[in-house]
């Protein structure tokens, strides 16, 4: 771990937040277009802008190496698969559901961190995860028991995205040893995504939907997740992936306070309070415990 090491609950923070408002305003965009549309615009936005800033950070001989290969081997899952499923939750489920069960995520990093990558969990980030994922069980759990307006298998939408996140996860901090550069990454990765996803938009016949308004809340999601990305790369660099994803998965907090302080579509109850309650002492336990 480096001397900067401090800086990747930080940049861990920054991505969760910056992950819980492209949640918002990708449903928001839903109002106006479908799931597809808008995962599509979203992700060319995401690789345009790093594309048109590409000169600032990109050296030739990146080009060249194994590490470029392992990004656009991410890209080929994350995030156009990854996309279309949280997607297609936030649709079904709505953002706040959908952000508390991709907070399934840590336990997958955590698995893939010590079977790959030889990382150790420690008891301290352990308790702070099992805080975290408990945080987003209260936060999806009904009051009306069984009762939902969604069927059982959607549930198979987030927590396929998390497990799709945590493998890529893993890839990219490979990766990330050869080229160390967040950003290409983040630009390749988006890159060979927005190819997939043009090529399944094509071979599925789909129309491109929606109005200007919902196509400007997408590119807005898609500058927001690819800043996201950004953020969690440059964690993943100089930190322990067991000690980064869960601090990411504090993202159900942002986006419940965004919904009720900024966007009006939440309402906070004793169950917000205890998610919170739950999420973030377990964010700083590993925080505090990932610095040491």
């Amino acid at each position: 771990m480096t001397s900067f090491a401090y800086l990747a609950p930080v940049y861990a923070l920054c991505s969760a937040f910056l992950f819980a408002l492209s949640n918002h305003f990708t449903n928001i965009g839903l109002e106006g277009t479908d799931a597809r549309t808008g995962t599509l615009v979203s992700i060319a936005a995401s690789a345009i802008v790093y594309w048109l800033i590409s000169p600032i950070f990109v050296e030739s001989w990146y080009w060249l190496t194994w590490a470029c290969l392992l990004f656009a081997a991410v890209g080929i899952i994350r995030p156009s698969l990854s996309s279309v499923l949280a997607t297609s939750s936030i649709k079904i489920m709505g953002p706040t559901l959908t952000s508390a069960l991709t907070a399934a995520t840590p336990l997958f990093g955590a698995f893939f961190a010590i079977t790959f990558l030889g990382e150790q969990l420690t008891v301290p980030i352990a308790i702070g995860t099992m805080a975290v994922v408990a945080g987003a069980v209260v936060g999806s759990w009904s009051t009306q028991g069984v009762k939902r307006s969604w069927p059982l298998w959607a549930l198979s939408l987030p927590l396929g995205a998390s497990l799709i996140r945590a493998l890529g996860h893993v890839v990219t901090k490979y990766g990330l040893v050869e080229v160390p550069s967040p950003s290409f990454a983040v630009m390749v990765s988006n890159t060979v995504s927005l190819m997939v996803a043009l090529a399944a938009f094509k071979m599925q016949s789909r129309p491109f939907v929606g109005t200007r308004q919902s196509h400007m809340w997408f590119i807005g999601a898609g500058v927001a997740n690819a800043l996201s990305l950004q953020f969690l790369n440059s964690a993943l660099q100089i930190g322990d992936l067991v000690a980064v994803v869960p601090i990411v998965s504090a993202t159900p907090v942002f986006t419940m306070l965004m919904g009720y302080f900024w966007f009006g579509r939440e309402v906070i109850t004793a169950r917000t309070l205890w998610t919170i309650a739950l999420i973030v002492p377990g964010v700083i336990l590993v925080a505090v415990a990932g610095r040491g």
